[in-house]
């Protein structure tokens, strides 16, 4: 019976051990990939505020093609999850989010930054971080030195600022006037504006700048029309600015031809401008006006395909900032699934090896020395006429 008694007792402690150990295995922590953990895509956008023209059309983007791409498998068997937050156009926003995003919802990556002026405010942190950061915004100071965790999307002021000038070399316009505003892409415009004029032979004339959130530039632009010599006028910025230029240009009876840039490339531009958008040059992506490329134009049946997709989902015209979330998801995508894994260091080595990736924005082709990967010839010029965006061929 003592023998009994012993071995019951050691059979008991054997079970308790045993469903210890099981419990111990069930409540041990696991890795992500293996229990199909969402890959966590952060960002931050202008979706309301002044900068909503921008940020609107990305957020959609991202959530139609994160459906989208989640109906169809996920990434890596995992499905993608979107943690995004408002940052409007202010820094300080922006700063409070992408701490958010690093610290507590603790995201994969980054794809956002409507502006330069927010893109900026919250480098350092994902630097510091070492989280790979797709950056929406356009001036070039975002990649230029560059820097190791950002990269970008859209085309740079530099340029489009490139494209206008060559656009007026073959017009023989060598005396123009410049204006622009006090935002970081307005300010990075017209400098590289500045600083690329001489190569191209031409002279600024007259430099004007208009204050934050001004709504009347008739003083700039009566300054600029009454300038000897002037043969053409450039204006820098973004936002109802654009569109309030171009509605003062046309109360003055300006006729010189008129540019603005990348940053005007949005239908509510032209709506916006009542009328005093006729005739206006801008480069854009070749999204802009994809049914009207060859069809021998790698680019058009992507960017049809995005414009038809958005259009149907939305009810709303497509516009070139949508197609930087497009590109930058797109990317992001196709570096993890290059990579096997969202490690960060290795998602940021895959994003920089972007090679031949055709987007809605153009043809990417990272490297080391640059985390953009565009150059001219992936812009377009377009002019409105009748309403709308035509290709200058």
């Amino acid at each position: 019976m003592a023998l009994l008694r012993s071995w019951l007792r050691k059979a008991a402690a054997a079970a308790v051990a045993g469903v210890a150990a099981l419990a111990l295995v069930q409540t041990a922590p696991v890795r992500a990939d293996d229990a199909k953990e969402p890959i966590r895509i952060g960002s931050f956008l202008a979706v309301t505020g002044p900068a909503s023209f921008l940020g609107d059309p990305e957020l959609k983007t991202l959530q139609l093609y994160i459906a989208r791409i989640n109906k169809e498998g996920g990434v890596l068997g995992r499905p993608l999850k979107l943690i995004h937050y408002d940052a409007q156009h202010l820094a300080k926003k922006a700063v409070t989010f992408t701490r958010r995003l690093l610290e507590q919802d603790k995201v994969d990556l980054i794809i956002g930054g409507s502006t330069t002026g927010t893109t900026m405010a919250v480098i350092k942190l994902v630097e510091r971080a070492q989280t790979p950061f797709i950056s929406l915004a356009g001036a070039s100071v975002i990649i230029d030195p560059v820097k190791k965790w950002v990269f970008k999307t859209p085309h740079t002021d530099r340029l489009a600022v490139r494209k206008i000038y060559t656009d007026m070399k073959k017009r023989g316009l060598t005396k123009i006037g410049l204006l622009s505003g006090p935002g970081g892409f307005d300010k990075s415009c017209a400098g590289n504006a500045r600083k690329l004029a001489g190569k191209y032979g031409i002279t600024i004339v007259a430099d004007e700048m208009h204050g934050k959130g001004d709504t009347d530039m008739t003083p700039q632009l009566t300054r600029i029309k009454n300038t000897p010599g002037v043969q053409a006028f450039l204006y820098c910025g973004f936002g109802a600015p654009t569109s309030i230029v171009a509605r003062n240009y046309k109360q003055l009876g300006m006729t010189i031809p008129h540019y603005q840039s990348h940053g005007s490339a949005s239908m509510k531009f032209i709506k916006g401008a009542q009328g005093g958008a006729e005739g206006v040059r801008l480069p854009v992506a070749a999204l802009l006006v994809a049914d009207q490329l060859p069809d021998d134009n790698p680019q058009k049946k992507v960017a049809l395909a995005y414009k038809q997709a958005y259009e149907s989902a939305y009810d709303d015209a497509v516009s070139t900032f949508g197609g930087h979330a497009y590109d930058a998801l797109m990317i992001a995508v196709d570096a993890i699934r290059r990579a096997g894994t969202t490690d960060k260091a290795k998602v940021r080595d895959a994003i920089e090896r972007t090679k031949n990736y055709i987007g809605a924005d153009g043809i990417y082709n990272m490297s080391p020395t640059d985390h953009l990967g565009l150059d001219e010839k992936s812009f377009v010029m377009v002019e409105v006429r009748d309403g709308t965006w035509k290709l200058l061929k």
